[in-house]
């Protein structure tokens, strides 16, 4: 632990305009602390040149092991004060102190008394801090690459560029996937207004040619054991020591039954753009009822017919979709019901995937069957960035018709023919069609949606976890980190991610490549990925105490944890993302880390000087801040000039998962007369870094009311809130409506004054 702190508060930024620093100073000197603070200092500007030098020149002269630095938030001049192996930790003078400063008439001294408490408790955070002893395997480099398709080609040649070993698996017998089976694609280079050839030829002669990539076809992995930079792949019977691994297994396309609204099923002559690109590879576009040359196409893009009145049931396979009887007059047309949940959502998809293909497959239309015309109805034309050339130049052509149109029926033409009517058109009125082909776009299922592809051998089990929740799609943090899955070490590119051209297929596998290089190296080091970037510590664990609940097996978001027949938790380092879920779980507080532990936050809250009466200083509110979204969004409040009551005191955490009862509890037991938890979204549109931090430390809340009403303290007392990043205007609102809804409603803490 850090025994011999120096303790340094600046001046600068507005903070000796809002608090006396040498009288802040001189509370820490005379204070409790000041056996273990032997060094204590005001600066007017702590992060100058000079500044610095004196703090290095005392850590030297004294051996301190621990510096606290009173100033600005950790967020800002992270660089400047960093000093070797020697502990910091920064106490937010400007931001949670001076800035955000709310005067209370009542109580005029409130910003010492704040100064003096985030001091105090900066100074005891730090003293139960530990450097971290990282565990540094011996690690394998080689990447595998699952998929030969366009994607996992790309990333085996990158990968193969940065002179890293592949082993690349691909489940059919030959290279290429569903790329070496299409015409064309859309245009990646100038004037972007013609199709191209897809290249898949030469990238596989490229990876059949490269002495890096060993090529394994007609494979399949049959499970992944161990952890980054440890993987055992066993494929084909074979073992392999891997160090991570790009998944780009691409997609599947979805039961054409739910299309049948618009015809699919019904008639010959609706068929789907995979079946489209086929007819084009061929050589020639025919109606499949006749084998005649259509003279008009009709690509309908707009597939919210199928999604109108839908019901969902249960059922793991995706039977054909069943009509509900007629309506009869006056009632509402029939229904379908889909078989579940997840095969609807994928018809509902719309994305620029959809746009580009009819685009594309209309210039087929203008190649293949020269005397036919194509009309794409759309209801949104998705074009984005460079692209609105291609668009642009389909409308340049006059034998493509676009228009704006809700298609509300096909029917039966004449002559095989077909009768689209349409609605919400560019003119206005409503419309009847006439087409002899109707295509509908086909619908991107990942592999993964039906096929566990990774086959890991895990406590939580051999597939990504809570595929539902994403479609299928195994991407676990789409807006924050592209690539991530929920399975440290292993990185999605392509359409097993998202839905996806060609063009930005290649740049997604280049992305995956390196987060999986950047994971080996990582654990090479021992230290974390992405969130934790370079975090060097690792959840330690009291096994004598440990009393085989499972919780932090079961509860780790990454599954980092497996465990014996016992029950007993059996670590995996470089799996761990140490977003500290683990120590949030474990009811017997056996779970920390050596610079983040239950003692340390416990301690920290008890750091916080609470009135024995209101009317003595007022209430005491402790706020429990993710570091990922709440705490910045704190910060950019307070650089905005929002102010927030004097009365609450802020605690960062890492996440809001690793929350343990006991700091409630702690916090309760000291008077202390509400706990706000700050963190980001949960649900089906979670915003947490760590997947299920928010939802968890949800969920524990639950408990911690049961328990706060059996000491007959009111659970409402302790309310969690949702913040992301940009709802920094929303926490003056939030912490006001706490304080008035909660501690004005139910008074001071009975426990206060114990």
């Amino acid at each position: 632990m850090a025994e011999k702190l120096g303790v340094y508060i600046c001046g600068g930024c507005d903070i000796a305009k809002g608090i006396d620093i040498d009288a802040l100073a001189g509370l820490v000197t005379n204070g409790k602390h000041k056996a273990l603070c032997p060094v204590v200092k005001t600066n007017p500007v702590l992060c100058s040149p000079e500044g610095k030098a004196e703090i290095e020149a005392d850590i030297a002269a004294n051996g301190l092991d621990g510096v606290v630095i009173c100033a600005c938030s950790p967020r800002a001049k992270w660089d400047v004060f960093e000093f070797g192996k020697t502990q910091v930790n920064r106490v937010s003078l400007r931001e949670l102190g001076v800035w955000s400063f709310q005067p209370d008439a009542q109580f005029p001294e409130l910003n010492m008394e704040q100064a003096r408490d985030y001091v105090n408790m900066g100074i005891t955070y730090l003293s139960k801090s530990n450097v971290p002893a990282p565990e540094i395997p011996s690690v394998n480099k080689t990447l595998l690459v699952l998929g030969g398709g366009y994607t996992g080609l790309n990333a085996a040649l990158y990968a193969a560029s940065l002179g890293r070993d592949v082993i690349l698996v691909e489940k059919q017998d030959q290279l290429g996937g569903k790329t070496a089976a299409m015409y064309k694609t859309f245009p990646t280079k100038h004037p972007y207004t013609s199709l191209e050839d897809t290249g898949i030829k030469d990238l596989v002669a490229a990876v059949q040619k490269s002495n890096k990539i060993k090529v394994l076809t007609s494979s399949e992995l049959e499970k992944l054991e161990g952890a980054p930079g440890l993987y055992t792949a066993t494929i084909g019977g074979t073992e392999y020591p891997i160090g991570s691994v790009v998944l780009a297994t691409g997609w599947v396309p979805g039961s054409n039954e739910y299309l049948a609204p618009l015809g699919m099923g019904k008639f010959a002559n609706v068929i789907t753009t995979k079946q489209l690109e086929e007819m084009a590879a061929a050589g020639t576009i025919k109606r499949p009822s006749d084998g005649k040359t259509p003279q008009s196409v009709a690509f309908i893009l707009d597939v919210s017919k199928c999604m109108e009145g839908v019901s969902y049931e249960k059922g793991e396979a995706c039977e054909p979709v069943e009509e509900l009887p007629a309506a009869e007059e006056g009632e509402a047309e029939a229904k379908f019901v889909y078989p579940n949940k997840e095969s609807a959502k994928h018809v509902a998809m719309s994305s620029e995937i959809s746009s580009l293909v009819a685009l594309k497959q209309a210039n087929y239309v203008r190649q293949l069957a020269p005397d036919a015309v194509a009309y794409i109805l759309y209801d949104h034309m998705m074009v984005p960035g460079i692209n609105e050339r291609y668009y642009k130049a389909a409308q340049d052509d006059p034998g493509i018709m676009l228009s704006k149109a809700k298609v509300t029926e096909v029917k039966e033409g004449s002559g095989g023919g077909l009768l689209l009517t349409a609605k919400d058109t560019l003119l206005g009125a409503d419309v009847e069609l006439a087409a002899d082909l109707v295509v509908l776009p086909t619908t991107v299922v990942p592999v993964t949606a039906h096929d566990p592809v990774i086959n890991l051998v895990y406590r939580q089990g051999p597939a990504f976890p809570d595929l539902e929740l994403f479609e299928g799609y195994v991407d676990s943090n789409y807006i924050c980190f592209p690539y991530e899955t929920r399975r440290t070490g292993v990185y999605a590119a392509g359409c097993v991610r998202q839905p996806m051209t060609l063009a930005l297929a290649k740049d997604d596998a280049a992305g995956a490549v390196l987060k999986a290089i950047q994971c080996v190296e990582s654990a090479n080091r021992g230290v974390a990925v992405h969130p934790r970037s370079g975090d060097l510590s690792f959840p330690q664990f009291n096994f004598v105490r440990c009393t085989q609940c499972k919780r932090c097996t079961e509860e780790c978001p990454f599954g980092a944890l497996d465990d014996d027949e016992k029950g007993t938790p059996k670590p995996n380092p470089t799996r761990c993302r140490r977003c500290g879920t683990c120590m949030g779980a474990c009811p017997e507080r056996v779970i920390g880390f050596a610079n983040y532990n239950v003692d340390q936050i416990g301690s920290t809250i008890k750091e916080v000087k609470v009135p024995d009466k209101l009317e003595e200083g007022g209430p005491r509110v402790i706020v429990l801040a993710c570091e990922n979204d709440a705490y910045p969004a704190l910060d950019m409040a307070a650089m905005r000039g929002h102010k927030w009551s004097p009365y609450v005191r802020f605690i960062p955490v890492r996440c809001l998962g690793s929350i343990n009862a006991i700091w409630v509890a702690d916090a309760m037991s000291k008077g202390v007369d509400g706990v706000m938890l700050l963190g980001c979204k949960f649900g089906d549109d979670y915003q947490c870094h760590f997947v299920k931090g928010s939802e968890l430390c949800s969920r524990r809340k639950e408990n911690i009311a049961e328990s706060l009403k059996r000491l007959g303290v009111e659970p409402e007392r302790v309310e969690q809130y949702e913040v992301a990043i940009d709802d920094y205007d929303q926490i003056p609102g939030l912490i006001s409506k706490f304080m008035d809804e909660v501690i004005t409603k139910f008074g001071p803490n009975p426990f206060k004054g114990y």
